[in-house]
């Protein structure tokens, strides 16, 4: 088993800064990449930024500039700056793990925890 528990959303004015952070635990494994999507209400979930195990991160356009993707082993931050009212949704973590025991790499997911940015 795997866990992926997240923290550090709340509520923001624009223009506001966050960071959000991710802890994976649990059965052996090695990471193949972690990254953070979001899901706006009425809306299908989106691709924010991942980071691979070789360090090369990727953003979506939206976030370019603003938003800073970290990793420390397994744990992994979202540095968000200059929020905008359009960032407001819950955001997710996800990783790519290679699990020694399965032998087999899989998705995870995190809670998902709700960023909120006031006009």
């Amino acid at each position: 088993q795997v866990q992926l528990v997240e923290s550090g959303g709340g509520l923001v004015q624009a223009g506001g800064s966050l960071r959000l952070s991710c802890a994976a635990s649990g059965s052996p494994f090695s990471i193949n990449s972690m990254g953070w999507y979001r899901q706006a209400p009425g809306k299908q979930r989106e691709l924010v930024t991942s980071i691979t195990s070789g360090g090369t991160t990727t953003y979506a356009d939206s976030v370019k500039g603003r938003f800073t993707i970290s990793r420390d082993n397994a744990k992994v931050y979202l540095q968000m700056n200059s929020l905008k009212p359009e960032d407001t949704a819950v955001y997710y973590c996800n990783a790519n793990l290679y699990i020694l025991r399965l032998r087999r790499a899989d998705d995870y997911w995190g809670q998902g925890t709700q960023v909120t940015v006031s006009s």
